[in-house]
């Protein structure tokens, strides 16, 4: 994660703070803190969220390393500089970055020595004051090319100069490094000038590769480790690296990353391998029947690619083009007016040019920016272009495959990154006097590992209680803490029944039953209805049909529908979810064919997992005698997980989805949800307030109906863990969610105490254990919690790894204590937020999160089963959408087609 606030986001907090007086000592470097507890920030620091007060100290002390090293802070203060490029619309960054190197390099090196380090949008920092004049302003000229544009039919064919870009530069504060010291000692607020440093340090550090290699926000990539994984993409190794502040010291977080590139070459060549037909040259042609379809999506596809043409009747362009769109018509067919008013078309154009023939005169064009008209053919793309949209679902694999990688070996490949990163030789680290400590290698600090909860299951069971090991335990021997019965199911079958017989469904049947029966649901009925169907009829309709029939036999609605899906089923899911949680609430339990075909009781054993809770049973919940924070009768606990999912990059106009879910017993288990549709990409949650009145409101009437409590009915303490929020939003949260708790709250006439607490995953922070003390994946063992060294030098924070490692390297949680009026301590909270991951019902193994948080996470992307599947709303990536005013229509759509939960569904955990 990036400093607070985002500083790598354009225009960063520009620091207006006064600099230091001449004369002011140079900073102290970045020491370490003394050893054992670091000291705690002073009390006249404030802090975004809650001031940390003291440290954990429950658990197992160990050994691990982790992926930071330490940086020494600069010794002299740091001038900074507004970037104003008056004259332009935002240009993308990597032309900036070209424009600023120009400018030092070649316009004004006088001025720019020592060079100067930019972020490719508004900030530039100095090491030393530039002679911009009395006014501590100036501006340039600067002029990339020294060719005129010329040689393609739309194209600027007036003669007129290279384009010149005027360059404003203004002097906007100096930076004293001695408030990052003060800062990471714990003896100074988070504000605009800390900020405006740790950006400074980030822009020093990146400079270097930034200038060399491809980069998005804060990594860059080398074509040193590629892989092709076809579709016209390859996969770049990357390096991310951050300077974070942390407790006494400065570090420099260090991480691999992976990108996706456009694949170099013909341009003719990347257009068919997307389109899985490589060297058939001539389907991109209208005349040869180019379906419309696989036009638009080609053009999504290579939309915003830079191109170089290859033709030699134009003088050389040093700039790239990029692709605007495809023309509909090939370039036989295209025509366009010359300056003397003559017509012809594009290929008769480009044979004039050319001296020869197009090899494909019939094939579409791109269009550029300028409106000029290219045949493919005579394009090609430079390497090293990220693709900056979402990767088709059928490459997720590859791209999984290539990211994963073992704990030791990742570390490895950090520190092999330290050759690529090249801290040591980068004059700009030099000129700025930092140095990165790249020889102690590795940070090694104290983390803790968590004794896990214990966990109870039915009364029934030969063992009762178990303890987890590691993150994982089993289901032999127990049953579930409150199972459900099946009393009327069907069973609807949409895989072809020469590959799904007779045989196969009542094997299915049978070892449904049998997984039932091991857990202690009762299934009244072992001979279900069953019935083959046709995927591509009316889902609706024919699993109405199967619930009639139910009816019919049994004079009551069936209790649950299984349905059995080919391979390639998402379309039926999604609308077997409509019909079951939306139209007419009766649970559903969908399994794929191949998965259930022959299965082993494992796997009916999970799938019982599922249904359980759908049915509104309980699986399991923590010992109240080990999770006394969650069960005390004097402290009803409310604990919620909240979320925001947003549209893919590029779907602009689709909207975000919103979900809260929260318990509603007395044991944290038994959960219930609820979901919104909101503004495309906003992130605090609108309806906030409504949503958690109804979680509020099922809570109260779950403990006075269900657990017939007569007294302490409402929840003394509300504990809410919100996902997915970046370091900068941290504000915005407090300033509206937790208003927004508290309106629902008084809305109701209640008064719990509230602790809110932000979880986040999407961070570089990774920590590696030392042999001997790993587990099976070689991953540090479930439970490890670090709350020193790495954490926020002033403000409530830890990472914790709850859960076992599978694959590649675990990433823990990272917790952030936002707001607290329940005054919990560090211990507490860690072993609570442990706890809630080992209550999640889908598994036997503890989550990477808290179970609310991971219940919300899919309630969120389960928001698109609240649409009518044969409804007029389009979710595939074929849709798209133009301009701002038909985005707002679009969304206007989306909230008008929205369909609420059905009623029978709104106290079941239908989203496990």
């Amino acid at each position: 994660m990036p400093p607070r606030g985002d500083p790598s986001a354009r225009g960063g907090a520009r620091g207006r703070g006064r600099g230091a007086p001449r004369g002011t000592p140079p900073a102290i470097r970045g020491g370490s803190p003394a050893s054992g507890s670091a000291a705690l920030p002073g009390s006249q620091v404030e802090a975004v969220g809650v001031r940390r007060s003291g440290y954990g100290t429950a658990g197992r002390p160990i050994t691990v390393s982790a992926n930071f090293f330490n940086i020494a802070l600069p010794e002299c203060n740091i001038h900074h500089y507004d970037v104003i490029l008056p004259s332009e619309k935002t240009l993308p960054a990597r032309l900036n970055m070209e424009l600023i190197e120009h400018l030092q390099k070649i316009d004004a090196p006088d001025v720019f020595t020592p060079p100067a380090v930019y972020d490719g949008r508004k900030n530039m920092f100095a090491p030393r004051q530039l002679p911009l004049g009395p006014n501590g302003s100036q501006e340039f000229n600067v002029c990339l090319s020294d060719a005129t544009t010329r040689g393609s039919p739309g194209d600027n064919t007036s003669g007129r100069g290279p384009k010149v870009y005027k360059i404003r530069l203004t002097k906007v504060a100096t930076i004293n490094p001695e408030v990052l010291q003060r800062f990471i000692m714990g003896k100074q607020s988070h504000d605009n000038s800390v900020l405006t440093a740790l950006t400074a340090l980030n822009v020093v550090i990146r400079m270097e590769p930034t200038m060399k290699y491809p980069f998005n926000v804060r990594s860059f990539f080398t074509d040193r480790e590629t892989k092709d994984i076809g579709g016209g993409l390859v996969l770049w190794r990357g390096y991310f690296q951050s300077v974070r502040p942390a407790i006494g010291r400065l570090l420099v977080n260090v991480d691999i990353s992976t990108g996706t590139m456009y694949k170099p070459g013909p341009l003719l060549d990347l257009c068919l391998e997307f389109l899985g037909r490589p060297g058939q040259y001539n389907l991109l042609s209208p005349r040869h029947n180019m379906p419309d379809r696989e036009r638009l999506r080609l053009q999504r596809f290579i939309s915003g690619v830079r191109i170089m043409t290859t033709y030699s009747g134009e003088r050389v362009r040093k700039t790239p083009r990029v692709i605007k769109k495809l023309s509909s018509a090939g370039a036989s067919d295209l025509s366009f007016t010359m300056r003397d008013g003559t017509t012809m078309t594009v290929a008769q154009y480009f044979k004039s040019l050319l001296n020869r023939p197009l090899r494909y005169p019939d094939n579409i064009c791109i269009e550029v920016s300028s409106g000029a008209l290219l045949p493919l053919e005579l394009c090609t793309v430079p390497p090293g272009q990220i693709m900056r949209k979402q990767v088709p679902p059928e490459k997720t694999k590859d791209v999984l495959e290539f990211a994963t990688k073992k704990p030791l070996d990742r570390l490895q490949s950090i520190n092999n990154g330290l050759s690529v990163l090249a801290y040591g030789q980068s004059e700009y680290v030099r000129q700025f006097g930092m140095t990165v400590d790249e020889t102690a290698g590795p940070l090694s600090l104290t983390a803790r590992v968590l004794m896990p909860p214990k966990l109870r299951y039915g009364q029934g069971s030969p063992q009762p209680i178990v303890t987890p090991a590691n993150g994982a335990w089993n289901m032999i021997d127990k049953r579930f803490f409150r199972p459900a019965a099946i009393e009327r199911w069907a069973v609807v079958i949409y895989e072809r029944q020469q590959r799904f017989n007779q045989q196969a469904a009542q094997d299915m049947i049978k070892g449904l039953v049998h997984g039932c029966n091991e857990v202690g649901m009762k299934v009244s009925d072992t001979a279900p209805l069953v019935t083959w169907q046709n995927g591509q009829g009316r889902i609706n309709e024919q699993l109405r049909a199967a619930g009639n029939e139910v009816f019919q036999k049994t004079k009551q609605p069936p209790t649950l529908i299984v349905v059995v899906l080919p391979d390639n089923g998402n379309d039926i899911y999604t609308a077997v979810k409509h019909f079951g949680d939306i139209t007419v609430g009766v649970a559903t339990q969908c399994l794929k064919s191949s998965k259930c075909f022959r299965a082993k009781p494992q796997y009916f054993a999970n799938v019982c997992l599922k249904m359980n809770v759908k049915l509104g049973g309980i699986n399991t919940i923590p010992d109240p005698q080990s999770v006394t924070m969650l069960t005390d009768p004097r402290n009803p606990t409310v604990v919620m997980g909240a979320d925001v999912i947003h549209p893919a990059p590029g779907s602009d106009g689709r909207p975000s989805f919103t979900a809260l879910v929260g318990n509603v017993d007395s044991d944290t288990a038994k959960y219930v949800a609820t979901s919104r549709v909101q503004g495309s990409r906003v992130e605090i949650i609108q309806d906030l307030e409504e949503m958690a009145k109804h979680i509020l409101t099922m809570y109260m009437k779950y403990r006075q109906h269900a657990e017939k409590k007569t007294s302490n009915i409402a929840p003394a303490r509300l504990i809410f863990y919100r996902d997915g929020v970046s370091e900068g939003q941290f504000k915005q949260v407090l300033e509206k969610e937790v208003a927004a708790l508290q309106a629902a709250c008084k809305g109701l006439g209640i008064n719990p105490k509230i602790t809110v607490i932000v979880v986040g995953k999407r961070h570089h922070v990774r920590f590696f254990p030392r042999p001997g003390e790993a587990d099976r994946s070689g991953n540090c063992l479930a439970g490890t919690v670090v709350d020193q060294v790495v954490a926020h030098p002033t403000e409530f924070d830890w990472y914790l790894q709850s859960h076992a490692g599978l694959l590649g390297t675990s990433r823990p949680a990272h917790y952030n204590v936002l707001y607290d009026d329940n005054k919990f301590n560090a211990d507490s909270l860690q072993s609570l937020s442990f706890a809630l991951c080992h209550v999640y019902a889908r598994s036997t193994r503890s989550v990477s999160i808290p179970a609310p948080v991971y219940y919300a996470d899919i309630v969120c992307s389960r928001a698109k089963n609240h649409y009518d599947p044969q409804g007029g709303v389009d979710f595939s990536d074929s849709a798209t959408q133009a301009d701002t005013a038909q985005a707002e229509g679009t969304l206007e759509a989306y909230r008008r087609n929205f369909k609420p939960l059905h009623a029978n569904m709104a106290s079941l955990m239908y989203f496990s």
